[in-house]
């Protein structure tokens, strides 16, 4: 079992530093790309945002059926999870680190205007897919009561009874 757990360890540290050397070459292409920092920063607000969308989405979708289908539920949880989190993660590991001297934990330029242009994109973003999300199942709730009050003035409603279960 200690075998087991530092073989794990092992593991989640190789990947953890193989992510940060990626991410530590990648930042500088990206921001290097037209429209610089803040276009970099945007476009991957928006990612977050829907990732976070399609991960809300998913995780709530169907508990039983086939195995089939919670596996590809389970996978698209898994991919909208890493869509959620791979870029803040992918922005942040070009701030320099907090008590590293080397030239591996240097700041990058201009990933900091990249940040604040991926906070303020997600943010944006995010309540803007929150007010239409909340506006359609307002607006479905309202059909519902309609439907609802059209089938008790005809006398088809639930009864008393029923509603107080």
């Amino acid at each position: 079992m200690i075998l087991g757990l530092v073989v794990g360890m092992g593991v989640i540290l190789l990947v953890m530093g193989l992510g940060k050397r990626f991410a530590r070459e990648v930042v500088p292409a990206l921001v290097d790309l037209p429209g610089g920092a803040w276009a970099v920063g945007g476009s991957l607000g928006v990612v977050t945002a829907l990732g976070v969308t399609g991960w809300l989405r998913c995780a709530s979708g169907v508990s039983g059926g086939s195995r089939l289908a919670r596996g590809l539920n389970a996978t698209g949880t898994a991919i909208c999870c890493v869509a959620a989190f791979g870029p803040f993660f992918l922005l942040l590991s070009g701030l320099p680190g907090r008590n590293c001297r080397s030239e591996s934990c240097a700041y990058i330029p201009e990933t900091g205007s990249a940040l604040l242009a991926y906070a303020l994109s997600a943010g944006l973003v995010g309540w803007i897919v929150h007010r239409w999300a909340s506006a359609r199942a307002a607006e479905r709730a309202t059909l519902e009561r309609e439907r609802v009050r059209r089938l008790r003035k005809k006398g088809k409603g639930r009864s008393r009874a029923a509603r107080r279960r």
